[in-house]
């Protein structure tokens, strides 16, 4: 797939990793959709990225909502070729803290969120891809999802988020395998410690001191290399149902 021609919608496209690829799509003379709940933001960054670029306020664990706003976006496009999940929340909690059992009901929002989420925009998004015209390798749309090296090494307090990423990285496959008949590929994302909206507002010595426990380089991933990822998926055919560690070879301690 030629990025240059790319009609991407981005969920957390307001900011982080997802604002990123959004820029990469941008510059290389792609059109996107920025899918995010921060209306403030989206509106802010849709108007830096140009005339290509629009933001539509979604919430993608309301699945009415994901499917207007995919509906939206392809009518701004003139069709959908990437989808690339961003959103999400990283909730934590000992299940049992020293104020009794974590609630069940923050379990599910990360679950929602996280999961649900990335699912609701996957099954639209391919919906509309579907419909595309073939290139030379019978590829109509790919769909890139986001999990975490907490997929499969979360830590103490990721239950939630860890069940999350994990079910992101073993859906994917089955997708894959359904998806090909329409051209379509699906693939996964697994980041390390990345300079993130969340983690920029650490203190400075807190984010060199996680950048010290990765391996090399030592230091936070930067969300441009989340995108040079992401872009080279949406190039590459042949990488279709796969989980691409970005993560400096670090493997996350208990704690």
């Amino acid at each position: 797939m030629d990025l240059t021609q790319a009609k991407a919608v981005i969920t957390g496209g307001a900011s982080g990793l997802g604002f990123a690829t959004a820029e990469r799509i941008i510059t290389a003379g792609g059109q996107v959709v920025l899918m995010d709940i921060n209306e403030e933001q989206g509106d802010v960054r849709a108007t830096e990225l140009g005339d290509r670029a629009m933001f539509v306020r979604t919430d993608v664990s309301d699945e009415a909502n994901v499917k207007a706003s995919i509906q939206s976006a392809s009518e701004f496009m003139g069709g959908i070729t990437l989808a690339v999940n961003c959103a999400g929340i990283a909730t934590a909690g000992r299940t049992l803290g020293r104020e009794g059992t974590w609630p069940s009901d923050n379990f599910n929002r990360v679950i929602q969120i996280n999961l649900v989420g990335s699912y609701n925009v996957t099954k639209e998004a391919a919906a509309v891809m579907q419909l595309n015209d073939p290139n030379a390798d019978g590829e109509r749309g790919v769909v890139i999802s986001t999990a975490s090296v907490a997929a499969f090494e979360g830590q103490i307090g990721q239950a939630a988020y860890s069940a999350s990423k994990g079910g992101i990285v073993g859906m994917m496959l089955p997708l894959a395998r359904e998806f090909a008949q329409f051209g379509i590929r699906v693939n996964t994302i697994a980041p390390g410690i990345f300079l993130t909206p969340m983690m920029a507002g650490m203190p400075e010595e807190v984010q060199e001191s996680l950048g010290r426990q990765i391996p090399f380089p030592p230091r936070l991933g930067r969300p441009e290399e989340y995108a040079d990822t992401a872009a080279f998926i949406y190039g590459n055919p042949v990488v279709n149902g796969e989980t691409i560690r970005i993560d400096g070879a670090i493997r996350m301690q208990p704690k």
